[in-house]
């Protein structure tokens, strides 16, 4: 139930607003003085106030101000029987919703408390969704990231297939939102897909859709990611995982602007914008035939190259202060900086993870400590992750290094998370099924590991 506080020295106003609120629906909560209005709002919750402004001792400005100081957002209505036009203004400029006269209409009071009700509501989702936007934030003032900005403020006005290379972790997907939102299309949908996660036999549908009774589970008709993205972009994460034959679909797609769900009976038309990344090499795939030319000319016509952390260390200070204040607002934490030694350390890290690792890292050392992070704490979290690579990934070719230098970063992040396989895709910035497939590429058993 709603709860409503009315301050006011005049008891009669008291008694006729309170039964007016409470035959509404409204909880109400009534005070004769603002001193004691602002003890039940420091010590209770209520969804709004209504004040008078001329009472004995504290007036109501002076309430709302220290009602400001405390940092509460509480909406206020101020009324008052010798309003002016200066009292209003000065009302206004303290934050209060709106500014009534006594006599006071009961139906217009029920109707400004509802609107204020609402506003409140409006401002709380908006907060919500800046939290939520604040994930997809770009950070960076390298010169590497810059050139790389400046690459997708001159792609994205146009329609151009944008193919976004670099390792995991690097922030692909936020590079291809920037690219959404700084286009033509950025009222329309943003939808993601990432080829590795979804399994072969049900890529085409996820993909394209299907219709009622297609196959064995079909119940409803469903429509695909395309489809979805009609007008907008679609994120085609990790295409180089694509199996083959949807490698073809896809191209015909891409070639004639049609698709046509699993079980239909019609070609659809779509205007869907594709954006595609992958962290593998894919003219080394073409080459070994795991990927097809006639596709990989398609999708790659305006490449972008997302450096790897350790080739933006100037960002490591941004981007760690960045992640503090997010965590520590989404877990509603005391907000806690870094010392200068503390960002030493976090720069002296390679970083096999990239920016998704060091967020994760960030998150361990705001659970460690209560105050500023200090250099000690982040070793602690990342002494683990320095252990020193094999003999194997110190000799023999470079493709053989960089295997065994791959072994031996999967294991020491399932050894840190004591073999937990979700926690460890989550640090390494992998999707579970995909670091399946590179344990097994690996030679790295994992159930045999947890024993």
């Amino acid at each position: 139930m709603i709860r409503v506080l009315i301050v006011d020295d005049d008891q009669a106003t008291l008694a006729s607003l309170s039964r007016a609120f409470r035959l509404a629906g409204y909880e109400a909560v009534v005070c004769d003085n603002a001193a004691r209005a602002l003890s039940l709002l420091g010590g209770e919750r209520f969804d709004i106030v209504c004040s008078d402004v001329v009472m004995p001792g504290k007036d109501g400005l002076a309430m709302l101000a220290d009602l400001r100081e405390m940092g509460l957002a509480t909406p206020v209505v101020m009324i008052s029987g010798q309003a002016t036009v200066d009292m209003a203004v000065r009302a206004t400029k303290l934050g209060a919703v709106d500014f009534l006269e006594k006599p006071i209409s009961t139906e217009k009071l029920l109707l400004t408390v509802e609107n204020a009700l609402r506003l409140a509501h409006l401002e709380e989702e908006n907060k919500s969704l800046r939290r939520r936007v604040g994930r997809y934030e770009l950070v960076w003032k390298s010169e590497a990231m810059s050139r790389v900005m400046a690459q997708v403020d001159r792609v994205a006005a146009s329609e151009s297939r944008v193919c976004i290379l670099g390792e995991t972790g690097t922030g692909k997907e936020l590079v291809a939102r920037a690219i959404h939102d700084k286009s033509a299309r950025r009222d329309r949908p943003f939808v993601t897909v990432n080829c590795a996660a979804v399994p072969s036999e049900l890529i085409e549908s996820e993909l394209f859709g299907h219709e009622k009774g297609a196959f064995t589970g079909a119940a409803a008709r469903h429509l695909g990611k395309f489809e979805q993205a009609h007008g907008g972009t679609l994120f085609l994460d990790e295409i180089g995982d694509m199996p083959a034959a949807m490698q073809a679909k896809l191209l015909r797609l891409l070639q004639e602007g049609e698709l046509e769900r699993i079980g239909g009976e019609r070609p659809i038309v779509v205007n869907t914008r594709v954006v595609v990344a992958t962290h593998r090499d894919l003219e080394s795939l073409v080459r070994k035939g795991a990927f097809r030319e006639d596709l990989y000319h398609r999708i790659f016509v305006f490449p972008v190259t997302m450096p790897a952390l350790r080739e933006r260390l100037d960002d490591i200070p941004l981007l760690a202060e960045h992640f503090a204040k997010l965590i520590a607002d989404q877990n509603g934490w005391k907000p806690r900086g870094f010392e200068p030694a503390a960002i030493d350390e976090l720069k002296r890290y390679a970083w096999p993870g990239n920016v998704r690792e060091l967020r994760n890292v960030v998150e361990r050392v705001l659970l460690l400590t209560d105050a500023t992070v200090d250099a000690a704490t982040v070793r602690q979290v990342l002494a683990p992750r320095h252990a020193a690579p094999s003999a194997d990934a110190t000799t023999g070719t470079l493709a053989d290094r960089v295997t065994a230098f791959e072994r031996d970063v999967v294991l020491n992040e399932l050894t840190a998370h004591g073999h937990r396989v979700a926690e460890t895709a989550r640090a390494l910035g992998l999707e579970r099924s995909h670091l399946y497939k590179k344990c097994q590429q690996l030679g790295i058993d994992i159930k045999a590991e947890r024993k």
